[in-house]
């Protein structure tokens, strides 16, 4: 019983029974993330611009997921609650940006290595942020290694792996005018309709979308190696982003391009290729279902659900009906207001409405002015950034400018059929009282349930919490801390 016991809490029960008997043996795993990705971006979704080859056999051989939230449109967070399966705002510190995420919080990568997987990885793991001040002696995703196939080579024979592949890509700064050069047409390029559709503009997609596609050849490159040695076909294949293109507007916002992540899932030991799922999925479900594929018991305080059902079922479209929504939200980005105040908010998707908390409207949601350095890497001058700053005065860009840069009120709803890219707010509309009262209440009492302190606290600790990029001075331009 003691041994039991010990086990539960660990999440290391093993699956016995018909729970695991018509699985493959336990998989290898390989979880592949790029840098600051929107959902739109890959060729499987219909970018017109960015070649994504080895993005698109994944989805084709496996599954595509179309509506994937990431937990929070920023890198650390976001990454915290992929490893714990947790909401980021259970992470106490581990919700902001350059933070620290304390060890009491188990990662799934510990959880396998104790079950026997040897685990590790490359380049952006858990972060930005110092692993050490939470008590721990190594990056949450692993002991870190120079390449894939340094780590493949110390594999045990017959043991299976967890690896995680955490591209710098498309992270900003971007080499200007590389998409050109690489033969892109800018008259190609899909504007989204709260950036001006002008050349600039064009060309800084153009350049994320280099960014994109060396991210997709050198995963392609690890699938090549796999698929030489035999092991591609029982790898558990996993390739998504962490948060949305750093764009104004995207990027640590809660709107679709910040919070809607690509996903593509490929297993063809166990799971049905050829399909396309629409289920609202969170990425607090990875670490469960990589627990549950290795053949263990997600650990109870888990707030995510596992996918293995919909992945080894051969069903397409909607799936799980219960899987109708997704919460998202954030706290603390970079140090861009005095104090290191962050935009507390929170929003409740559906496939007809996104619903918007903001808990601090009185606060600038880009960082405070002129650097509104939440957007783009806290870069004033990077393209797209910059034309829009330059030229806010003017008819075409004012109201972009405003949705983006500008103060937002408490609550935001959008009606997704009339207005995709979410930018008519019709919260105060009579018409949208009952669905603004209804998703209000949905998202109070998930996150009641969930322990948000931001609904539990009468002092939420965000603001407070220690930030790890540098020294904390505001403006950004009289220090020195590092970048989101």
């Amino acid at each position: 019983m003691e041994r039991r016991t010990f086990l539960l809490s660990t999440g290391l029960v093993l699956l016995t029974g018909r729970a695991r008997g018509k699985r493959a043996p336990r998989p290898n795993i390989l979880f592949a993330i790029s840098d600051d990705q929107s959902f739109a971006h890959t060729g499987a979704m219909g970018d017109p611009v960015v070649r994504t080859p080895t993005f698109d056999r994944v989805a084709r051989e496996g599954v595509l997921f179309t509506r994937t939230y990431c937990s929070s449109p920023s890198c650390t967070p976001s990454r915290g609650a992929i490893l714990t399966g947790q909401a980021f705002w259970r992470l106490e510190q581990g919700a902001n940006l350059w933070s620290t995420l304390p060890a009491r919080f188990p990662v799934y990568p510990e959880l396998l290595e104790a079950a026997g997987y040897r685990v590790g990885f490359t380049r952006k793991g858990w972060g930005p942020g110092n692993a050490e001040a939470g008590g721990r002696t190594r990056n949450p995703a692993g002991p870190r290694f120079r390449d894939f196939e340094t780590f493949l080579d110390g594999c045990p024979e017959g043991a299976p792996f967890s690896f995680w592949f955490g591209s710098t890509d498309p992270h900003r700064n971007y080499e200007r005018g590389s998409g050109v050069r690489a033969g892109k047409r800018l008259d190609d390029v899909r504007v989204p309709a709260f950036l001006p559709d002008v050349p600039e503009v064009r060309g800084d997609i153009a350049d994320y979308s280099v960014e994109i596609e060396r991210f997709d050849t050198q995963l392609g490159q690890m699938l090549e190696v796999l698929e030489k040695r035999g092991e591609l076909d029982n790898t558990l294949v996993v390739v998504t982003s962490d948060n949305g293109m750093p764009f104004p507007r995207a990027k640590a916002n809660l709107y679709d391009y910040g919070t809607h992540m690509p996903l593509a899932v490929r297993w063809p030991e166990a799971v049905p290729g050829g399909r396309v799922v629409d289920d609202f999925i969170s990425f607090t479900d990875f670490a469960p279902t990589f627990l549950e594929a290795a053949g263990l018991v997600p650990r109870a305080e888990t707030t995510g659900s596992s996918l293995l059902d919909i992945l080894t079922s051969t069903k397409a479209g909607r799936v799980d009906p219960k899987r109708d929504h997704v919460v998202c939200g954030r706290e603390r980005h970079a140090w861009v207001r005095p104090g290191g105040l962050g935009y507390p908010s929170r929003a409740f998707r559906t496939g007809d409405f996104l619903y918007i908390r903001n808990f601090e409207p009185g606060r600038w949601p880009a960082g405070d002015p002129e650097w509104y350095g939440d957007c783009d890497n806290m870069n004033r001058y990077a393209p797209s950034k910059g034309y829009m700053l330059e030229h806010r005065d003017e008819p075409q860009v004012r109201e972009l400018f405003a949705l983006a840069f500008g103060k937002r009120p408490a609550e935001e709803l959008y009606d997704l059929a009339a207005d995709p890219y979410e930018m008519r707010n019709v919260a105060a509309l009579e018409t949208y009282a009952d669905t603004k009262a209804r998703l209000r209440a949905q998202l109070d009492g998930y996150l009641t349930e969930t322990g948000d302190p931001r609904m539990t606290a009468a002092h939420p600790p965000f603001d407070e919490y220690e930030y790890y990029g540098g020294t904390p001075l505001f403006p950004p331009e009289q220090s020195e801390k590092g970048t989101p």
